[in-house]
């Protein structure tokens, strides 16, 4: 009964038996590198989400906030690598970082330019093979 993480630079996030079995091409990865994708509404912001378990939650620093009444849309950055996109417009990153939207909670209260602790749901992670970009499932 083997426990798997995933670490994203300093942050590590501990992959739950759910989401393993919902992607068993995973266990075919076991240290190689893969690439992640997080969708903006399986972030929130710990101090809303309630109990959030031991590696379900990184560090971010929070660079801007947009208000929408409903949600806020929260941009951050996280100590990790990232994956050109190929869009020329996409926002230069510092080296060793990737920028995030999350979808927060209106209760929210993260402030820009502070650091926040953003919950993520472990079980809608996806993944993707390095070098062909396609996703890992079986």
């Amino acid at each position: 009964n083997r426990t798997y993480a995933l670490e994203i630079a300093a942050p590590t996030l501990t992959l739950s038996p759910e989401l393993l079995a919902k992607r068993p091409g995973l266990h075919n990865y076991d240290g190689k590198r893969v690439v992640l994708g997080i969708r903006p509404e399986d972030f929130e912001d710990v101090a809303i989400a309630g109990e959030v378990a031991e590696g379900s939650s990184l560090k971010a620093d929070v660079s801007l906030l947009e208000a929408l009444g409903s949600e806020i849309m929260v941009h951050f950055s996280i100590d990790a690598g990232r994956v050109d996109s190929g869009d020329p417009d996409a926002v230069e990153e510092a080296a060793g970082t990737a920028n995030a939207v999350g979808r927060f909670s209106p209760r929210s209260r993260v402030r820009s330019g502070e650091t926040a602790k953003v919950a993520v749901t472990i079980e809608n992670l996806h993944f993707f093979d390095q070098d062909t970009r396609l996703a890992i499932w079986e």
